[in-house]
């Protein structure tokens, strides 16, 4: 395994424990200070941290007693010196306070990514869903 594979794979470690723990500072912290997401939810683009962060904590913070454990699947990483492409299937799956799952949706997730300061950085994150071409439905499961 390279040292670009093991840091793309300690980036996606770190996103898994800070969601999990709902830790909007950890979680935050993965990303740059000028990311641009484009998420499945809501907003068209979130420009920037702050509003990325705005809302990381309206996620996280809007859970009451659930968590979001986070799965990954067929992770694939083409990387440079500073910038990398990782693409990949995320499952986020709601825990209940008692451990149960109670509902689930997969995504496909792309980072692009920025080495700064020796860590890597998401610089840009794209989430998406395939849609049925019959009912307009987006299809959050494989």
């Amino acid at each position: 395994m390279s040292e670009v594979d093991r840091s793309v794979l300690a980036l996606l470690d770190a996103y898994r424990a800070a969601v999990l723990a709902k830790d909007v500072e950890a979680f935050l912290a993965l990303y740059d200070e000028d990311v641009r997401v484009f998420d499945t939810w809501g907003h068209w683009s979130y420009d920037g941290l702050a509003a990325w962060a705005e809302a990381a904590q309206g996620w996280l913070g809007g859970l009451g007693d659930e968590r979001v454990a986070v799965e990954v699947d067929d992770v694939r990483a083409i990387a440079a010196e500073d910038v990398a492409i990782v693409h990949l299937l995320v499952a986020y799956a709601a825990i209940s306070a008692a451990g149960d799952e109670l509902r689930r949706m997969t995504n496909r997730l792309t980072w692009g990514l920025r080495r700064a300061g020796g860590s890597w950085r998401i610089a840009h994150e794209h989430t998406s869903a395939p849609v049925d071409p019959a009912t307009g439905t987006v299809i959050l499961g494989r």
